[in-house]
């Protein structure tokens, strides 16, 4: 990774802590940090938002809960290590109900956060970006549009945005 590409990363994380876009989640963690893995990856995953038991407390995305440990499972099947890999999601943010239990994130929210996955594709620049997910899927039709739907789209390559987009299920499904 160059100096420049380091630094916006570093200035990246920083803002993205300062947002308060969505009044729901403005008090929760923003999970965004080296603990994504790293910024010179050729394979960026993006699924839906950070879990409360596990993304939320571990600050590392699709770790430490079920789904992660799912994730985890896919990637040592396809005989990739987790530290060639970008894991980020649609929000950076865990949305929670009234009673703190995990919630999808809002239309709005995923709106907001938009920006946020722009610029860590911009700055990762993968070759290959693998949404989990129909959330994840829709979050990045906000970034640059395409016309997939996940139940038709699932597992196969399709160009975007100058790289190649693969649908896949979130691993929590």
């Amino acid at each position: 990774m160059d100096l420049v590409s380091h630094a916006d990363f570093e200035e990246l994380q920083r803002a993205a802590q300062a947002c308060e876009q969505c009044p729901a989640m403005c008090t929760r963690k923003k999970v965004l940090s080296w603990g994504n893995g790293t910024p010179t990856a050729k394979i960026m995953f993006v699924a839906e938002a950070p879990g409360r038991h596990g993304a939320e407390v571990t600050m590392i995305p699709l770790h430490g809960d079920k789904s992660g440990d799912n994730f985890e499972l896919l990637l040592e099947t396809a005989g990739i290590s987790r530290s060639e890999v970008f894991v980020t999601n649609a929000v950076l943010c865990n949305p929670q109900d009234e009673a703190g239990n995990n919630r999808p994130p809002k239309k709005e929210e995923i709106a907001n956060c938009a920006f946020w996955l722009a610029r860590q594709i911009a700055i990762v620049n993968p070759d290959i970006v693998v949404s989990l997910g129909a959330t994840a899927l829709k979050a990045l039709s906000l970034v640059s549009p395409h016309d997939l739907i996940l139940s038709a789209s699932v597992r196969t390559k399709n160009e975007w945005n100058g790289r190649l987009i693969v649908p896949l299920y979130h691993p929590g499904q």
